[in-house]
């Protein structure tokens, strides 16, 4: 199963608009796509398209995620989700 590692860059963390921009983004792949904090196991992790499951991982700024993904195009869905969740997106 493909995995990428991530650095949370948002300020707020994985809230609010970077977990709705993520959710939707995980929500339109073809394959299955988990989150956790990188040193958990991979049975903890959590439904990378359910915006009530990022908002209880707590991710903050700078904390590192794994992901893992299952399915058709994993490689570069998770490559295309590594660059959401490190783009700050509530810089102004």
């Amino acid at each position: 199963m493909p995995q990428r590692t991530a650095t949370i860059a948002s300020r707020v963390g994985l809230h609010a608009r970077p977990a709705a921009i993520f959710a939707e983004a995980a929500g339109e792949l073809r394959c299955e796509v988990t989150i956790a904090h990188a040193g958990e196991p991979a049975d903890e992790a959590m439904d990378a398209a359910s915006i009530l499951s990022l908002m209880s991982l707590g991710a903050s700024h700078g904390d590192v995620v794994i992901l893992r993904a299952e399915g058709e195009g994993a490689d570069q869905a998770l490559d295309t989700l590594v660059k959401i969740l490190e783009t700050d997106h509530d810089a102004k």
